[in-house]
């Protein structure tokens, strides 16, 4: 980076401990809540992924809904659980996956830079494994390219979320 330019990265990650306080929460919310309390249900964080188990279709998708509550409260998009099928369990109960999201895939990488190099072209922009690094001499122009990326999430309805971190 030449002296007098700026630069930040975009990425989509998450924080572990924020997720791991959400599901906390909303187990101990499954199981006092009257219609949950006693359906069995258990929501396990395992690696880059979550496991929920209950009694019905009708009481997973109450749990996930306490656990998105719990997720959103603590700044976590919703957009990080990518569920999977409902699948049948043991003794009639259900189950689901939801894969945790994490870093931009090289589509949505190139998407980024593309749409960056046409509207701000005198910014620089860089693919760094699952992150996208924006270089300029103006920090204007890096605000702007923020701007644009957060209203690109929102009008392109992008699969994960962004965050701007090394601001420099």
């Amino acid at each position: 980076m030449a002296a007098g330019e700026s630069s930040f990265d975009v990425v989509s990650q998450f924080d572990r401990q924020e997720l791991v306080n959400a599901v906390d929460q909303a187990l101990r919310e499954v199981r006092t809540r009257f219609d949950l309390k006693d359906s069995g249900t258990t929501i396990a964080l395992e690696g880059t992924e979550l496991k929920l188990h209950s009694a019905s279709e009708m009481t997973l998708e109450a749990t996930r809904d306490v656990l998105l509550q719990k997720a959103v409260r603590r700044q976590l998009s919703p957009k990080i659980f990518l569920y999977g099928r409902v699948e049948e369990a043991s003794k009639g109960t259900v189950r689901q996956s939801a894969a945790l999201q994490q870093g931009l895939s090289q589509d949505l990488a190139r998407e980024i830079t593309k749409l960056i190099r046409d509207r701000l072209p005198k910014l620089k922009t860089q693919i760094q494994g699952d992150a996208v690094r924006v270089t300029g001499k103006s920090k204007d122009e890096l605000q702007s390219a923020i701007a644009l990326l957060r209203k690109a999430e929102q009008d392109r309805n992008w699969p994960v979320p962004l965050q701007f971190i090394n601001y420099r």
